[in-house]
C-alpha cells in the first residue's frame, strides 16, 4: 500500500493521533563499570538510535550541562546518566565509533551538548532531518516527523522534567528511550521509502492548506 505524506503536518492533526511508546528493556547506566558494559553490548549492533536530554533551566541565559545520554537498539535502551559517570572513556569510544550506525535528529546540538562535557571526534553519526529532505519532507521535529511518516504520536510531556532527579520516574525513561528508538524506526522506514517509492507526497504551501495532487519528488 502507498504510503500518504506530507512535506510539513499540520500540528493540530497530532493530538487525534495514537500514542507509540517504546516497549522494549531500558537499563539506567549509574557508574563507570555499568557505562563499559553498556558500551561492549551497544558496539555488536549495526545501527543504534541516539538523542540527549538536559536538566531545563528556568533562568534567562543559563544552560544545564547535558544530563543524559540514550542510546537504542531496536528492543534495548541504555541511558546513560551522564552527570553521574562523566564522559567515561567508554563512553567517548562509542560516540567516536566509524563503524555502528548512530541515527538521531539535530545531532549537531547533541554532538554540542555532549562536547561540552568532554571532547571527542564524532564518528559514524546520521542525522535525520538531513534524510528526510530526499523524500520531499520539511518537517524537523520528532515528533512532527514520527506522526507524518508512521501515523502515531510520541508524547513530549516529560521534556521539561527534571533529568538530574535523583532517581527517574517510569515516564522520564520510556519518554527517553522512545526518543532514541524512534530514531532508528524512521530510518529505517526512510530507507524503505527510499528504496521502493512507495510513497504520495501531498505538498502544503501554509499549515492547513493542502495542495493535494503535487507532484512527487524523484525518486
Amino acid at each position: 500500500m502507498t504510503k500518504n505524506l506530507y512535506n510539513r503536518l499540520d500540528k493540530k492533526l497530532i493530538a487525534k493521533l495514537p500514542t507509540v511508546a517504546f516497549e522494549g528493556k531500558i537499563f539506567v547506566v549509574m557508574t563507570p563499570g555499568e557505562a563499559d558494559r553498556a558500551v561492549e553490548y551497544l558496539l555488536q549492533h549495526p545501527i543504534l538510535g541516539i538523542d540527549t536530554e538536559t536538566r531545563p533551566s528556568f533562568k534567562r541565559g543559563r544552560q544545564n550541562t547535558v544530563s543524559l545520554l540514550q542510546v537504542s537498539t531496536l528492543d534495548i535502551c541504555f541511558l546513560f546518566r551522564l552527570h553521574l559517570t562523566g564522559m567515561t572513556p567508554s563512553i567517548i569510544r562509542l560516540l567516536e565509533d566509524t563503524d555502528v550506525m548512530k541515527v538521531g535528529l539535530s545531532l549537531h546540538d547533541d554532538v554540542l551538548s555532549l562536547s561540552k562535557r568532554a571532547g571527542f571526534t564524532p564518528g559514524n553519526f546520521v542525522d535525520l532531518q538531513e534524510l528526510v529532505k530526499d523524500i520531499g519532507i520539511e518537517d524537523m521535529s520528532l515528533q512532527k516527523l514520527y506522526a507524518n511518516v508512521f501515523g502515531q504520536k510520541i508524547s513530549k510531556s516529560q521534556q521539561l522534567s527534571n533529568w538530574e532527579a535523583d532517581v527517574l520516574s517510569e515516564r522520564q525513561k520510556v519518554y527517553a528511550a522512545t526518543d532514541a528508538w524512534a530514531c532508528i524506526m524512521l530510518y529505517n522506514e526512510y530507507v524503505r521509502l527510499k528504496t521502493t517509492g512507495d510513497y504520495h507526497l501531498t505538498y502544503v504551501e501554509e499549515p492547513g492548506a493542502a495542495k493535494e495532487g503535487a507532484e512527487e519528488p524523484e525518486k
